[in-house]
Formats: C-alpha cells, structure tokens, sequence
C-alpha cells in the first residue's frame, strides 16, 4: 500500500479531528496534496491570532488610560496576566517557525520541491505575529513604567509633605523644649511666653516664605 501521499494525525482530544473539520467547511479551501494539505492544517492554528493579539492590545491601552486617570487599583495583578499570556505566545510562534522551517528543509525529501513554498508561508506568518508579540511586550514594559512613574511621583509627594511639616515643627519643637525646662531665670517665664509666641510666628511666617521661594508649595 502507497502511503506517500498520507499524513497521519495523532490526537488524543479530538482536536485534529474538529480542525480538519473547521477546515473543511471552508468552501474556498482546497488541499489536493499533502504540503497543501499540512500549510492549511497548521495555518489554521494561527487563523484568528491577529485578533487574539488586538484584544491584549485593547487592554494594554485601558490599562495606559487608567494610569494615566490615576486609576491603578489591581494594576500590578493585570499586568502580570497580560505579559504572561505574551511571552506564552512568542514561545508559541517561534516553535511554529521552527516546524515551518524544519518542513521547508524537507530533509528526508518527503515533499514536492515546488509545494515547500507553502511551509516558507507558514514562517513567515508566525514570524509576524511574533513580531507583533514583542512589540505588544515592549508596550507592556513602557505601560508599566508609566505606572512606576506615577507611585514614584506619589512617593516624593508624601516624602516633600512631610519634609515640609518636620521642618515647621523642628525649630517649633526646640523652642518648646528649651522653655519648657523652666529654669528659674529663663527669660519671659512669669510673664506668659510672650516672647516664645512671637518666636513661633516669626519661624513659621519665615517657614512659609521661603517655601515659596523655593516653590515647594
């Protein structure tokens, strides 16, 4: 029995079985000889990949959008899945560039010369998805610095905020520590600290003013 012209499918789920049938109902398909036949047969594996990869795409830019509105609650979590699910499919894209270009070398010469254009095809095919992959990483990585930016921002906030209240307080705090020792000739400590009040407004006043000039506020 002549089995040169065969391809032997082992599955054991069926699925095989439900893509020839995907395959088949297509009526502008037509696989006559077995390359044409193994072209459609993993072609059809990356048939809606494209649209797979616009919807990682979609989320990335919602994801840019709600950093940007400083609405970053799970975030972290999102990102995580999004650049898992990428670097799964680049992996995926180069093993089917190495069938295709493993088929293409036709080392046992098992394929017709001029059918091997057709595995030539299927390279190139997950070459560009897996291009269009990387890129979709590349994005994910500036999508996730923009969200590092925005807490790194935050952080200096808090860190200028409270720069800004220790240095109000820390003279504040001296001058209360020193009267309030209550040595017996301190001055202004029968006559109700107006002096030390005085000192108070004139260190906040001189507090405020220079934070201005120094635009902190």
């Amino acid at each position: 029995m002549n089995t040169s012209d065969k391809v032997v499918l082992v599955d054991d789920d069926g699925f095989s079985k439900r893509l020839v049938s995907r395959i088949k109902r297509r009526k502008s398909t037509r696989y006559k000889t077995k390359e044409i036949f193994l072209f459609n047969f993993i072609a059809e594996f990356m048939n809606r990949d494209l649209e797979y990869l616009v919807q990682f795409e979609k989320k990335l830019m919602e994801l840019e959008e709600a950093v940007h509105r400083d609405h970053t609650e799970n975030f972290q979590s999102s990102i995580a899945t999004i650049r898992r699910g990428l670097l799964i499919l680049r992996g995926y894209y180069d093993e089917i560039m190495d069938v295709g270009k493993a088929l293409e070398e036709n080392e046992n010469h098992y394929f017709a010369k001029k059918h091997l254009k057709y595995f030539g095809t299927i390279s190139d095919r997950a070459e560009r998805l897996m291009n269009k992959t990387s890129h979709l990483l590349e994005y994910a990585g500036q999508v996730n610095d923009a969200y590092q930016a925005k807490v790194d921002a935050k952080q200096n906030s808090n860190m200028q905020f409270l720069t800004i209240v220790s240095t109000v307080f820390f003279p504040l705090t001296l001058i209360t520590g020193w009267y309030g020792m209550n040595f017996q000739n301190m001055p202004e400590l029968e006559s109700g600290y107006p002096g030390v009040i005085l000192l108070s407004v004139i260190v906040v006043v001189v507090c405020i003013i220079v934070f201005k000039i120094k635009k902190i506020f």
